[in-house]
């Protein structure tokens, strides 16, 4: 694989990074616990990813592929996703009788973030077209080489048990398990 480039996204990127990790979650386990009907999860997954990590755009922490291959959307220390635009969002799209487990597997979620300030990849996503050629490794150590100068952890969530080993070996260590549903485990992951 030849070196992939990565830059810093911005505002006028967003709309098409939105979609690029929608469509890289198609088969994500837990994204597809919330939307298990194609055309709910194709309609109604951009507007909740944008309120998970689209403040990335707004701090410089939004990386992107060349070629939108692939994604990332870090939040900053103290920067937290939009989350009363999340439930609002879950509100209007999940049926009532899914809101308070939906909820709060949110709220089990906050509750493994560290104290500490630290980074947090809510989303990265590459292309299924583009998948298996370093892409998402090139992203991840992009980032994490941002955030190292600066001596800070970072945080994530494993939506994808498959995705465990690659986190892995990037130096992250699991926290536990969230249950989604019967069939989405999320596992917290931290770098120190």
């Amino acid at each position: 694989m030849s070196a992939v480039s990565i830059q810093v996204a911005d505002e006028a990127d967003s709309e098409r990074i939105v979609n690029l990790i929608t469509l890289a979650f198609t088969s994500d386990p837990t994204a597809r616990w919330l939307y298990p009907d194609a055309h709910d999860f194709i309609k109604f997954c951009p507007e909740l990813n944008r309120r998970f990590g689209g403040r990335a755009f707004e701090h410089g922490t939004a990386f992107v592929a060349e070629g939108y291959a692939g994604a990332a959307l870090w939040l900053p220390p103290e920067i937290h996703p939009d989350e009363e635009g999340m439930v609002e969002h879950i509100e209007k799209t999940i049926p009532a009788s899914r809101h308070e487990e939906v909820v709060g597997v949110f709220e089990k979620m906050d509750e493994f973030h560290p104290e500490e300030p630290h980074y947090y990849l809510p989303l990265i996503g590459v292309d299924p077209f583009s998948q298996g050629r370093g892409i998402g490794t090139e992203l991840m150590k992009y980032s994490l080489n941002q955030f190292e100068q600066q001596g800070m952890p970072v945080y994530l969530e494993s939506s994808n048990p498959e995705n465990i080993p690659f986190y892995e070996r990037l130096g992250f260590a699991a926290l536990g398990q969230i249950n989604a549903g019967d069939k989405a485990i999320i596992t917290p992951m931290l770098r120190a």
